[in-house]
Formats: C-alpha cells, structure tokens, sequence
C-alpha cells in the first residue's frame, strides 16, 4: 500500500508542477492530444484547439523602464475619467525598480465600465492583451515591453480598518517586469496517463 501511496503522491506533485508551469509560462508548456506535457523548447508540430483563445504576438518593443509604465498606468486611468491622484501608489518608490501599480475605491457599479476604458486605452497605446484567464468585465491582462501589466476590478475587504462598503470595490492596476526569456528551461517530457 505504501508504494501505490507514493506513487500517487509523486503522480500528483507532477501535475501540480505541470499545472503551474503552464499558468506561469504559457509559452514553454505545450500538451500533446495524447496527454504528453513538454516543457522547455517548442514541440514541432504542436496541437491547436480550436476553442482556445490565440494570444497576439507582442510586438517588437524596446523595454519600458518603471516611470515609463507609471506614465502609461497615469494615461489609462485619466482616459477612463478617474483621477490619479484620488488613487494610491501600490509599490512603493524605491530599490524595486520591477514592479509598480495603482489602485483606487469604486462603486461596483462603475468599475466595470472604468476596467473596459482602462483596457482600451492601454491597446491604443500599443500593450497586447493577453486572454489567457481573463474575465472580459472585471480582469484583463496585458504585455508589452518586458512588462505585464494587469488591470482588475474585486470587491474583497482589505484590512478590517479599510472595510469596502457593500457597493464597493477596488479597482488596481499592477505592473510586474518578467524577463523570462533569460530563464533557461531544460527540454522535459512527461507523459500523464
């Protein structure tokens, strides 16, 4: 019994290995029709469901530096009719140089349309959308750069000194600089059965 125990265990680690990977880099993950997950360099003739949203190729862009994307959250939220300064600052000025972002209280009833204009704006100024897990209404995520940038509406409580009221919710934008492409991968098969 104890090496069926483990096996199933070692079974499930992989899964959740596989599984995480695959949210994290989209790209480096590819799953066969026949169940067989590689890692690493693209398989040659990789399977396409027809049902699966297609991410756009991001356009050849130079790297944004932090001020540059602090700018580029500044423009999208003024052209969904909100203030910047009635916001705050969700990184912190300081050494991290890879990660930035905003958010701000909203009535639930207009997060939905500020999320809508707020993506708009980022397409005009040239981020690509990413659709992988997006909602449509309340969370989109975007790239461009070497930066993700993810604009999301959520009625979660923050701290109990900072309680949402019913009718509210937060609206924030969160840049992250990934450079994944310097991590290098080794070439993996795993065949889930």
């Amino acid at each position: 019994m104890n090496a069926f125990l483990k096996r199933v265990w070692i079974a499930l680690a992989a899964t959740l290995v596989v599984s995480l990977a695959a949210v994290i880099l989209p790209n480096q993950v590819q799953i066969d029709g026949d169940g067989r997950v590689h890692l690493g360099a693209p398989v040659a003739e990789p399977s396409v469901s027809a049902s699966a949203p297609v991410p756009e190729p991001e356009p050849t862009s130079p790297a944004l530096t932090r001020d540059e994307v602090d700018e580029v959250i500044r423009t999208a939220v003024r052209a969904a009719g909100l203030d910047p300064e009635q916001g705050k600052s969700t990184a912190p000025a300081g050494p991290d140089l890879n990660r930035t972002g905003w958010t701000a209280v909203l009535e639930k009833a207009a997060a939905q349309s500020k999320v809508k204009a707020i993506s708009a704006d980022l397409e005009r100024q040239g981020w690509v959308l990413n659709p992988h897990r997006d909602s449509a209404d309340t969370s989109r995520s975007y790239k461009r750069g070497g930066w993700y940038l993810l604009v999301h509406a959520r009625g979660t409580t923050r701290a109990p000194s900072n309680a949402l009221g019913d009718s509210q919710t937060d609206l924030t934008m969160t840049g992250l600089q990934l450079n994944l492409s310097d991590v290098p991968l080794p070439e993996v098969t795993v065949r889930m059965r």
